[in-house]
């Protein structure tokens, strides 16, 4: 499918100048506005479940991100630095977009586009200190050399001693023609990502001589998303592949955007993708960047929505995306962008939507004068969102799993240092109010009314009051929730918290658990406890007094995600481990084996192929293949050489009469056209006439 280039900036009246691609090869219906909600509650209260036990990432303090922007006048002023250090903006992008692939920072110019007066690094760098931001710097390839980059590393943190630590190369240069639709600025002869990934090791190279501390960073795009999975030219693979096979030892950090498109019901559906979306970047970096792969970052340095950007889905999207990204270890989170301009005006959800991609108001009028914008710098509802996320999540607390049994109602929660609770509630449905009820496991909240943070649809600020129970609450229609508890009793000191643990011996049906042994000043604990999370329910697979535990009674080819616990002889129990993610394999040897391919993806499709071998005893007469995707946006659509079923997730495959015989030692094969609209998580177990086969 041909992807729509997009405009550039303009002076005065701006367009986003990030790419649109991250989602145009998803079916989606025409773009609509929400219709103005009708308030009632449902039926029955929604179960949140929230498991202390179930530890996740901690909370960096780059996490909350947004990007300024060149043609931005406002970039630097104290109004605007003010105001994003008051929503606890702690990391800032520059020089913006695509911009940055035309910009060059010694003489603040970009060639075919409009810089804003009082716009130059210096000015960023002020107002990122006001706000108490990091930087987060792209680095000119498009048009740039290694050597100017280099030269910004000297200038910033040894002439000016900025300490600029986050250096992108480049913005969204698989954007650049490469696979046939080209927005980024691209001045080299050779388009591929493996031009690509070798450039970026000799400026990361060049840029670390100067300053061995800096990290720098590499583009890659969102998995399930154009153009991930398509190989263009003589590229080993796909632009991950590529970049990350060439330049994964020279890199420290990936960077990746993205837009979930369609309309504001979708674009919230969506975010159900982040958790598969991180696991496959992880996956390829650790099967493409070389050695010590998980010492590499990831950014998220681009986001928004079609519909709703400055009214209440964006502000859904942005804590629900946000808390789902820092959950899974993304060191920083961006939206797209501080100031923008008016776009297309809208209504949406019963409010004025500016079709304006910045956090804060331009001020300005459309073409024709007949709207306007509320005064610069006036909040919209996404800035607020970032407010809430920054009443939500500090630096240094803990993410911990939480869940609900309503697809339009999702949940987050942290656990503090000083002992609370914060858990982060979404209501999606722009009409209805949703009662919930609230579980805790791992955690006895306080009798006393929490804290309870509000930010309900057309709102002009989050609301803050002390009020009802821990336990339930009634969410008001396109709303965001905080509850702020404290527990219901202090607890004396407890054991140390275990270390990152690590996985071994992983087969088909068990896995080795490792993790360094708590110190002796640490307290010596009485055993360690294995959980496996279950969704937001916690399943203990068994306690030692060691550091190691194998796991048996594991089901082929399954993701599993598990935590360490310490436990003293008082009962207390110490806070979560780290996260450790595996997946079990297939049996070592069985009957049969298959060989699941992939081939010709052009971005939501690809044909699929399955080889079937005899590696038994005896002959197979008559045989039926069967897997589960492992998510709801797979499935199979045509095929041939065998009559292809799907109900649900579950793919069957039944022979045809001139394959049904497989003799000894023999294979057959069979195909289909396989469809994906989010990240394509490919099956790894199959069964064949009920039996586990071997994968190849």
């Amino acid at each position: 499918m041909t992807i729509p280039t997009r405009a550039h900036p303009r002076p005065r009246r701006v367009v986003r100048a990030t790419a649109l691609a991250a989602s145009l090869l998803l079916t989606t219906a025409a773009l609509t506005a929400v219709s103005p909600p009708s308030v009632h509650a449902a039926d029955g209260p929604v179960t949140v479940t929230v498991n202390a036990r179930a530890g996740l990432a901690t909370m960096p303090d780059t996490a909350l991100g947004v990007n300024h922007a060149i043609w931005d006048q406002n970039l630097g002023t104290d109004e605007t630095s003010d105001l994003l250090r008051a929503a606890g903006v702690r990391m800032l992008r520059y020089p913006g977009g695509s911009y940055a692939d035309i910009y060059h920072w010694k003489d603040h110019t970009a060639p075919g586009g409009y810089v804003a007066p009082n716009t130059d690094f210096d000015t960023f760098m002020a107002g990122a200190r006001r706000v108490g931001a990091q930087p987060m710097i792209i680095a000119n390839y498009g048009t740039g050399t290694p050597a100017e980059a280099a030269d910004w590393v000297r200038y910033a943190n040894v002439t000016k001693g900025y300490g600029a630590k986050y250096w992108t190369i480049g913005n969204e240069n698989y954007g650049n023609g490469h696979y046939g639709s080209g927005w980024e600025a691209d001045a080299h002869p050779d388009k591929s990502a493996t031009y690509y990934a070798n450039l970026v090791v000799d400026y990361a190279d060049a840029m670390k001589a100067v300053d061995p501390g800096i990290k720098v960073g590499a583009v890659l795009t969102m998995p399930g998303n154009w153009p991930d999975g398509i190989t263009a030219g003589t590229d080993p693979g796909p632009w991950n592949q590529a970049v990350l096979s060439i330049a994964g030892p020279k890199i420290d950090f990936v960077d990746v955007h993205w837009y979930p498109g369609g309309t504001a019901a979708q674009s919230l559906e969506r975010t159900a993708h982040i958790d598969d979306a991180i696991h496959l970047l992880r996956e390829q970096l650790t099967r493409y960047a070389g050695p010590n792969a998980a010492r590499i970052g990831i950014s998220f340095t681009e986001m928004n929505v079609e519909v709703g950007r400055n009214t209440q889905p964006g502000a859904l999207f942005l804590a629900d995306a946000y808390s789902d990204l820092l959950e899974n270890g993304v060191f920083t989170a961006h939206w797209w962008n501080v100031h923008n301009g008016i776009g297309t005006v809208s209504e949406v959800a019963g409010h004025t939507d500016y079709g304006d991609y910045g956090l804060l108001s331009s001020g300005g009028c459309n073409a024709d004068g007949s709207v306007c914008q509320p005064p610069l710098n006036t909040p919209f509802a996404p800035y607020h969102a970032m407010s809430m996320m920054n009443l939500f999540a500090k630096a240094g607390d803990q993410f911990i799993r939480a869940g609900t049994d309503q697809p339009l109602v999702t949940a987050h929660a942290v656990r503090r240092r000083d002992g609370e609770v914060a858990v982060l509630l979404v209501n999606k449905d722009p009409e209805n109010a949703y009662p919930v009820s609230i579980d805790y496991a791992g955690f006895t909240p306080s009798d006393a009314a929490p804290t309870v943070h509000t930010l309900a649809n057309g709102a002009t600020a989050v609301d803050t009051a002390r009020s009802g129970s821990a336990t339930s609450r009634t969410l008001p229609p396109y709303s965001l929730t905080t509850l702020v508890l404290r527990p219901a009793e202090e607890v004396g000191a407890g054991p140390a918290t275990p270390l990152q643990p690590t996985a071994g011996a992983v087969t088909d049906r068990s896995a080795t658990i490792s993790w360094p042994a708590l110190p002796p000043m640490a307290g010596p604990p009485v055993k360690y406890e294995v959980y496996r999370q279950n969704g937001a329910v916690s399943e203990q697979l068994g306690e030692t007094t060691g550091s190691s535990l194998t796991v048996g009674n594991l089901v082929p080819g399954t993701r599993y995600t598990v935590n360490v616990l310490a436990r003293d002889g008082a009962g207390r129990v110490s806070r979560s481990s780290p996260p450790l993610t595996f997946t079990t394999g297939s049996p070592a040897s069985s009957s049969c084996a298959v060989r699941f391919t992939t081939n010709s993806d052009w971005g939501n499709g690809y044909i699929g192929g399955v080889e079937i071998v005899n590696t038994g005893t005896h002959p197979v007469d008559g045989w039926t293949l069967t897997w589960t995707w492992p998510t709801t946006w797979q499935q199979v659509g045509s095929g041939w050489s065998a009559t292809w079923e799907q109900a649900g997730t579950g793919v069957k495959a039944t022979a045809t009469a001139d394959n049904r015989r497989i003799a000894v030692g023999g294979s057959t094969s069979a195909g289909f056209v396989g469809g994906y609209s989010g990240p394509n998580v490919l099956p790894t177990v199959f069964r064949l006439n009920g039996t586990v086969c071997t994968t190849r």
